[in-house]
């Protein structure tokens, strides 16, 4: 089994990704992300009390490492139910996400079924599959992998693999409207969201009243490591900061220093807003390119060929290819051609 080439869309910041790695390594923060983000009646049916964390790291047959997950599990009435999360903090939106997941969730089955961690039954258990996404732009990845694969003939139908995960796109969710209240992934999510220093004050504030227990020392510590190695140093670049050990030392740091970097942040949020204004005014340019084609597509071919072309199309960021993909829709002699055409130029913009 080869291990697929990494893409620029899969390639990760290492400090980035080892900051979020040590807050979800905490069970609380795992339980309050199924408890504020995970839709259905059903997760109140959750133990969430018997939350444990799971080996991360897989090897296929050819003993390849797999390190891309965090894995924990629970009770769900007498078996256990997995939670897979995926940590999907990069700027780039990967377009065979759903590939990944169905890869990454078959390399942790054959794990269970190596250590015969079966259901009561001798089933494999449930699993949930999460990918937390913190780019600027909106994820537009397909969701699920069956528009990802080319139709097939209706005896095939059966054959057809229907994986899908949960998105939670943090910057869409924090700008949308309100979030739960005590919750330590809703205050995460506001912070990344938070555009000045006295708005994460405030937001640490609240962090500090909610961690004061002995027990939730160690998650105060990770939170301090996360602003220190990450969120801080995006804020104010170039700014020395010491070793932050404990959630109290960043409050302190951000109270003293609120007046002297307040005209930094200031401007840093300033650069961001004019990258972020002109990236939201290339991609309203794409997204109304994108629209055209669909529709054109549903006059030329149909509507079940415009539902294939749509998330398909979503996955392109190139305005410039999107507007070669208009002159390839004049020339494509049926549905099918034009398929394999928007499949070829997608998979080249990974490239």
């Amino acid at each position: 089994m080869k291990t697929p080439k990494t893409s620029k869309a899969q390639r990760r910041d290492p400090t980035h990704d080892s900051g979020y790695k040590l807050l979800y390594g905490h069970a609380a923060m795992v339980r309050d992300l199924l408890r504020g983000f995970v839709p259905g009646p059903w997760v109140q049916a959750l133990d969430l009390g018997t939350l444990e964390r799971c080996s991360g790291s897989y090897v296929t047959d050819d003993l390849r490492d797999r390190a891309d997950d965090i894995v924990w599990r629970l009770r769900w009435g007498p078996d256990w139910l997995y939670v897979y999360l995926l940590l999907e903090f990069q700027s780039t939106v990967d377009s065979w996400m759903a590939v990944r997941i169905q890869t990454y969730l078959g390399l942790l089955y054959q794990d269970l079924i190596r250590a015969e961690t079966l259901s009561a039954a001798g089933r494999l258990p449930p699993v949930l599959p999460v990918v937390l996404y913190n780019g600027v732009t909106p994820w537009r990845a397909a969701e699920t992998l069956e528009p990802l694969i080319e139709p097939a003939p209706s005896l095939l139908e059966r054959y057809r693999p229907r994986q899908a995960y949960l998105l939670l796109d943090e910057q869409r969710l924090a700008k949308a409207g309100p979030l739960p209240e005590r919750n330590l992934c809703a205050a995460l999510f506001r912070l990344e969201a938070s555009r000045g220093a006295g708005e994460a004050m405030g937001i640490v504030r609240a962090l500090l009243d909610w961690l004061k227990a002995p027990e939730q020392t160690g998650l105060r510590r990770a939170f301090a490591v996360w602003f220190g190695r990450v969120f801080l140093p995006k804020r104010l670049p170039g700014v020395p900061l010491p070793p932050l050990g404990d959630l109290s030392e960043v409050y302190h740091m951000l109270a003293e220093n609120l007046e002297t970097w307040t005209d930094q942040w200031k401007r840093e949020g300033l650069e961001q807003g004019l990258e972020q204004g002109l990236e939201q005014g290339l991609e309203q340019g794409r997204e109304a390119t994108r629209h055209i084609l669909v529709r054109l597509v549903r006059r030329r071919f149909g509507l079940t060929i415009a539902e294939q072309t749509e998330p398909l199309l979503a996955s392109i960021a190139d305005l410039r290819r999107l507007e070669d993909l208009g002159d390839q829709l004049l020339i494509s002699p049926d549905g099918d051609d034009w398929l394999r055409a928007v499949r070829h130029m997608s998979v080249g913009e990974e490239h």
